[in-house]
């Protein structure tokens, strides 16, 4: 995800410059560039607010390793506070994307993701998404959970976002049960919402919500391959070197890009501009919705990570976009999703509006079109 847009010209600046110096050295040697964007990631997560507790920073390669590397420590937790191995088990939600490797696949409770490549890790129970009941969540969360991870904003899944009652509810039992609370902000983080972190808007902090780990990748390099892991001092305590590892995770090249972009992505006037832009979207989108109020059915999303549910497969709408000029990608079920840069501008928002507009106008005019026709051909039999 390319939130400062390709070919910035800082970027590849940096890239020149740091790839005449030293693309990657072992992980068995100090290298400036790990520490300063390790300290970058947790001093700007405690001045945004939000993960009041971070600490520490893992840095690997992508965002499913940064789950990955998650999970790892959820269990290490848990086997720290039960050697027995009992506490193990991780909760994830329906409508979770958490990633393709084997333990990101587990925590990602869709069948078209994981039948191919049954049977999954051991351990893994699901929920609903948006369920608060302190029923359901003592049911789900117990004595034996180790971790649980979950979106602030389900990208893949639809882009639905989780209510603060929701956050409160399982950081509370997680508090309960000893059990570690993750957010997977690769997606919905670095000021994507108009918040350095989707969880640290103000509407959602009004509550107890704050995680034991965050995992962020996708627009920590622009493009270039990074992610990870930040975690509390409660967890930092319980893993040892040799807990975990990474080759290429924490070279020099990446991390000082990695810095740039934290730098650039956490300016005021950036998140102010990404809260501008979401308007003009919604505003759009209402349009959309009162012209076609049979076909074009919800709005959902916050900043820049915005979803139009429809009443039918988008397959035709993308195709006619894409004609047009403009790319489109969906979600979920029935679910267009609209993930530009950040840096777009407001122009060229109006402008995909209008294709976009056209695209539906084709599709959905073309149905009425076409019923009609039937309507009368059944008249005249």
């Amino acid at each position: 995800m390319t939130s400062l847009g390709h070919c910035d010209a800082e970027i590849t600046n940096l890239l020149t410059n740091q790839s005449s110096q030293l693309i990657h050295a072992s992980n068995l040697y100090y290298n400036p560039w790990i520490g300063a964007l390790s300290k970058l990631l947790v001093d700007t997560t405690l001045s945004t607010g939000g993960f009041s507790s971070a600490s520490k920073a893992f840095i690997c390669n992508s965002g499913s390793e940064a789950n990955e590397a998650a999970i790892k420590f959820a269990r290490k937790s848990g086997f720290t506070l039960d050697p027995s191995g009992k506490k193990h088990e991780l909760v994830s939600f329906h409508g979770a994307f958490h990633g393709r490797t084997m333990g990101s696949l587990s925590a990602t409770p869709n069948p078209k993701y994981q039948k191919p490549f049954a049977p999954l890790l051991p351990g893994f129970k699901y929920g609903q998404y948006n369920d608060s009941s302190s029923e359901v969540l003592a049911a789900l969360i117990t004595e034996n959970t180790a971790g649980v991870i979950v979106e602030p904003i389900q990208g893949e899944g639809g882009i639905n976002v989780a209510t603060s009652s929701f956050l409160a509810g399982l950081r509370k039992r997680c508090d309960e049960t000893g059990a570690i609370l993750i957010y997977d902000e690769i997606q919905c983080g670095l000021s994507r919402t108009g918040s350095f972190w989707a969880h640290s808007c103000p509407e959602l902090l009004e509550t107890d919500i704050s995680p034991d780990i965050l995992t962020t990748a996708k627009a920590l390099g622009n493009g270039i391959p990074i992610g990870a892991t930040i975690v509390s001092g409660k967890v930092a305590e319980r893993i040892k070197v040799g807990d975990h590892g990474t080759t290429f995770g924490g070279n020099p090249l990446a991390c000082r890009i990695a810095c740039n972009v934290i730098e650039r992505l956490s300016n005021g006037d950036l998140m102010d501009g990404v809260k501008r832009k979401e308007k003009i979207f919604k505003t759009g989108f209402e349009k959309l919705m009162k012209r076609w109020s049979k076909n074009v059915l919800e709005v959902r999303g916050k900043g820049l990570i915005l979803g139009l549910q429809l009443d039918r497969d988008p397959k035709d709408i993308v195709t006619a976009a894409r004609e047009r000029g403009l790319l489109i990608i969906t979600c979920g079920t029935n679910t267009l999703r609209f993930v530009p840069p950040l840096i777009i501008s407001e122009e060229q928002i109006s402008d995909g509006l209008k294709i976009l507009e056209d695209a539906m106008e084709v599709v959905f005019d073309t149905d009425e079109t076409v019923i009609g026709t039937r309507g009368q051909q059944e008249m005249a039999r």
